[in-house]
């Protein structure tokens, strides 16, 4: 059986031998998510999850450079004088709702890790049944970077990593591979990318209807899989500062965790210096809010975590930082932000607390019935 659609080309889905593949097809902006492409993927993992001729789903990136560089941020900036809260509502709505889809999808999919994998590319594919890596993907959640907050589930999953890596990964933005991502649960197999067409064509050749149930399918997309993974995955760099990390992120405040790290610094720890500087270049109040958020999410289910997402994601729409980080970073490209506060220690307690109240208090929460 095949069937394709083709309403746009931004993202592309066929049905082919039980297999659902989702293409996202924007190689030349990373394939970034469109709001156009999570009402999609939506649309399509809710059709395909009640079609008995769909027994898995493939999600896979056009072009050589990866998964998915992320949402689309740089439409948030230019629509700020422009109703930005009805786009973000839309959006941010839209694509929460994907992730929490994903993560409570009842046949499995295989998610292709390759290339560049950033922020809402994991929120797209972490959350998946059988998560493949290579020794070409560069992983991160770098919301840091643009003033923003590890969003896309990112509460939940972030405070599944070992120890306090999670809150390393938030607070710094830091870029990891793919053996990282296999030692932080973040994927399950990794694979070397040449080989991919040939397992792809593996899953895509067999005849999934035949299958059987929800537990034979997995099996088997797992024996497909394990053919082509590799044993002896290398030594995930992670792993060997796991130990610092647990040390120096388990403070509750960004203003300690500086402490310690520029304390060990100042006994001649390198990493430490080195990720103290990192620190230092970020928006101190996305940092706070970021901390108080994973700090939050420990004690959440995955709905109440994306709940409390869709409210920080409405209060940062009016973050003088949000604006100007995705000004340094995606729209004059300077990477020089002029944070406001400037300083972790200018940060007020009250401002923190601000970003995690219901806009819709009293109303119809976006994702209530979640």
């Amino acid at each position: 059986m095949e069937n394709t659609v083709q309403t746009s080309n931004e993202v592309l889905f066929n049905v082919e031998n039980g297999v659902g593949r989702i293409l996202l097809n924007r190689p030349k902006a990373l394939n970034a998510l469109s709001l156009y492409m999570v009402e999609e993927i939506s649309k399509k993992l809710a059709e395909w999850e009640r079609d008995s001729a769909v027994s898995l789903v493939l999600i896979e990136g056009a072009g050589e450079r990866g998964l998915c560089a992320g949402g689309d941020m740089r439409s948030f900036y230019d629509k700020r004088d422009d109703n930005v809260e009805k786009h973000a509502l839309d959006f941010f709505s839209i694509e929460y709702k994907m992730n929490l889809a994903l993560h409570r999808y009842t046949k499995p999919i295989l998610a292709y890790m390759n290339g560049i994998v950033m922020g809402g590319g994991i929120g797209l594919s972490i959350f998946a049944s059988h998560r493949v890596v290579t020794e070409r993907s560069k992983l991160s959640m770098p919301e840091m970077n643009i003033g923003f907050f590890p969003d896309v589930g990112g509460s939940y999953f972030l405070n599944q990593m070992p120890g306090h890596m999670g809150r390393y990964l938030a607070l710094t933005a830091h870029l990891f591979n793919g053996a990282d991502a296999v030692y932080l649960g973040a994927a399950d197999y990794y694979i070397q990318s040449e080989q991919w067409g040939a397992l792809k064509q593996d899953v895509q050749a067999f005849d999934w209807t035949q299958a059987g149930g929800r537990e034979e399918t997995a099996v088997k997309l797992r024996e497909i899989i394990k053919k082509y993974a590799a044993t002896d995955i290398p030594e995930a760099p992670l792993a060997r500062v796991q130990e610092k990390v647990d040390r120096h992120f388990g403070f509750d405040s960004v203003a300690d965790i500086l402490a310690s790290l520029e304390k060990a610094a100042q006994e001649g720890d390198e990493w430490a210096q080195e990720t103290a500087k990192t620190l230092r270049g970020k928006s101190p109040i996305s940092m706070a809010v970021a901390l108080e958020q994973l700090i939050r999410g420990k004690e959440m289910a995955v709905a109440d975590c994306f709940r409390m997402e869709m409210n920080l994601s409405m209060h940062f729409m009016h973050s003088h930082d949000f604006y100007e980080g995705v000004r340094s970073v995606l729209v004059d490209k300077d990477r020089n932000p002029s944070w406001n506060p400037a300083s972790i220690d200018d940060v007020k307690r009250e401002d923190v607390e601000a970003f995690f109240k219901n806009p819709w208090e009293g109303g119809q929460h976006p994702l209530a019935d979640e």
